[in-house]
């Protein structure tokens, strides 16, 4: 990934990046649908992206320029979004120490939160907040059809809500991991495994690494 990136009127495909970094918008505007949710985002916006998050891009004809920096390798954040005053000060820094810009950048943004533009939005919003929540209760009680829930969240976010709800089940055990003493076998209970194995596999399949080994690494 590059630090100053110029991005053209496309469509990315979801993707994930194994790092955390967080992305200033130096010009243009895009949106972004992922993990996080769906974000629209212009010059001095700020979007933060945790380790092995996924999502994807949508630029306009307009595109965009982008500077990335990155974060501490176990950089955890309540809110995803922000807004900067000093994004030349943090350009300039940035061509000379990329940490100390990411250092400036965090104390100087201004945390935001996400704006909820449809059903898809606050679909996204309520699964990451309740990683078991039923899909059919959720479409019945906002009178979505399933077929239609299926079809335009995947249109939105570029993967059906059922494996959107899988991601984010290991992504929110794989944070408790890290942060707490938890057993294992609780974390996988809590959340809504099968067993401690599922949750295993689920989180190896998108970090790559076992709970056992993610949690020596963060002693």
């Amino acid at each position: 990934m590059r630090t100053r990136q110029t991005i053209r009127p496309s469509v990315l495909g979801r993707h994930v990046h194994e790092r955390p970094y967080a992305a200033l918008v130096l010009s243009g505007c895009y949106e972004e649908a992922g993990d996080t949710g769906r974000h629209r985002v212009s010059a001095s916006d700020v979007i933060f992206h945790e380790a092995f998050e996924a999502h994807l891009d949508r630029v306009p004809v307009s595109g965009a320029e982008v500077l990335n920096l990155p974060l501490a390798v176990h950089y955890r954040f309540s809110r995803c979004l922000g807004r900067t005053l000093d994004s030349d000060a943090i350009v300039t820094l940035a061509e000379k120490d990329q940490r100390e810009a990411s250092a400036l950048l965090l104390s100087s943004i201004q945390m935001r939160e996400p704006q909820y533009h449809d059903w898809p939005d606050q679909l996204a919003a309520a699964l990451i907040c309740d990683a078991s929540l039923n899909l059919f209760s959720w479409g019945e009680a906002t009178g979505i059809s399933a077929w239609t829930l299926s079809r335009g969240f995947a249109r939105v976010f570029g993967t059906s809500p059922s494996a959107f709800r899988a991601r984010a089940r290991v992504r929110q055990a794989w944070k408790e991991i890290r942060t707490t003493d938890t057993p294992l076998s609780a974390i996988a209970a809590d959340y809504g495994f099968s067993d401690q194995a599922h949750m295993t596999r689920g989180i190896k399949s998108i970090t790559g690494q076992c709970p056992t080994a993610w949690r020596c690494a963060c002693k």
